[in-house]
């Protein structure tokens, strides 16, 4: 690519997929069969496959597959087990935890780009089984209300789409007016983007406190000029950076949030914010070591004090591989179709 970012490898996507789904773990490169599947991560390779823009056929088998587990998963009432084990039984009862909200969001972006036309139908009926559910935890409504933003850019007048939008903003709560901390929980935990990113995908009064998170954020996790994402552990209005141990969904969280504030916002912080998500990936972080493997195509398990975790896991790879596809987008970001894309989607 023209400014040194990789494009994205599906090499190693394909290695850790089989006819059923997509093994959660492995050992370095190598597939851990015996620990099975979840729905967490096929509902993050669906939505991934779908944001190519030109997917060859071995990728929309991949993506048929992924439908097809994420089919099985689903209970009549909407809810979604997320445990498949290697021997094709699954280990928990349905429910509407994190992975229900990520099987509407994949199950949502497949609605709105795959390019099979049965692939959207199917998306679309399921969708609509789960959407109808609640609860609770902020992050699941975020991530089933992301999938309502996609189903709602081609089917407007969706309903179940417009109320779980609406009720996943009220769930995450008011934004405090406190400029040191103008988070609506007491601590940072996981994919914290993603609140951002729903509030600023709502809209109107939302979308003003989605971006001063997402900045307020940004601003936070930035350490000597470069991305330093909060831990696995969390981290307080007194924790400082750097801190560890560090996951690529949060780096992939905040790639997106960036990108979406782009669609909304001239605000040149955005493309920096999302050029720093990207290159934390490729060295620039707390340790400059880079969590992709160009060998494999595949993504780091993590970033820790001493090194990083040589594994090559799901959800790591599937993290490196959405900021990759951002990062193919900033290469266009000069483009003047683009920039009449970006100042049409802020008026719209």
């Amino acid at each position: 690519m023209s400014i040194g970012r990789p494009g994205p490898s599906f090499d190693h996507l394909h290695r850790l997929s089989d006819d059923v789904g997509l093994f959660e773990h492995a050992e370095y490169s190598t597939p851990r069969t015996a620990h099975g599947y979840c729905v967490d991560d096929v509902a993050r390779g669906l939505l991934i496959i779908c944001r190519e823009p030109d997917p060859p056929a071995g990728l929309l088998r991949l993506a048929e597959q992924y439908l097809a587990l994420l089919v099985d998963a689903q209970a009549p009432d909407g809810a979604f087990r997320n445990r498949l084990g290697p021997d094709r039984r699954w280990q928990d009862e349905p429910a509407v935890g994190d992975w229900w909200g990520r099987a509407l969001w994949g199950l949502g972006t497949a609605v709105a780009r795959s390019p099979v036309p049965s692939m959207r139908e199917s998306a679309l009926s399921r969708f609509n089984s789960g959407a109808h559910r609640r609860t609770r935890w902020p992050r699941a409504m975020a991530f089933a209300a992301l999938g309502a933003v996609e189903v709602l850019d081609v089917h407007p007048e969706h309903s179940a789409a417009r109320w779980l939008l609406h009720d996943a903003v009220v769930t995450i709560g008011p934004v405090p007016p406190d400029p040191a901390w103008p988070w609506p929980e007491p601590r940072l935990t996981y994919a914290n983007a993603a609140l951002a990113e729903t509030l600023i995908a709502a809209g109107g009064n939302a979308c003003a406190d989605g971006l001063r998170m997402l900045g307020w954020l940004l601003e936070r996790e930035t350490h000597d000029g470069h991305l330093s994402c909060t831990p696995v552990g969390g981290a307080g209005p007194h924790d400082e950076p750097p801190r560890f141990d560090q996951q690529p969904i949060e780096a992939a969280a905040m790639a997106d949030a960036c990108a979406r504030a782009m669609t909304v916002s001239p605000d040149p912080r955005w493309e920096r914010g999302l050029a720093s998500a990207i290159d934390w990936f490729l060295g620039a972080n707390d340790n400059g070591l880079p969590l992709h493997d160009p060998s494999t195509g595949g993504g780091r398990d993590g970033l820790s004090s001493s090194g990083i975790n040589e594994n090559q896991g799901a959800e790591s790879t599937l993290a490196l591989l959405s900021a990759l596809q951002h990062a193919r987008r900033l290469d266009t970001a000069g483009d003047p179709a683009l920039a009449g894309h970006r100042r049409s989607s802020a008026t719209g």
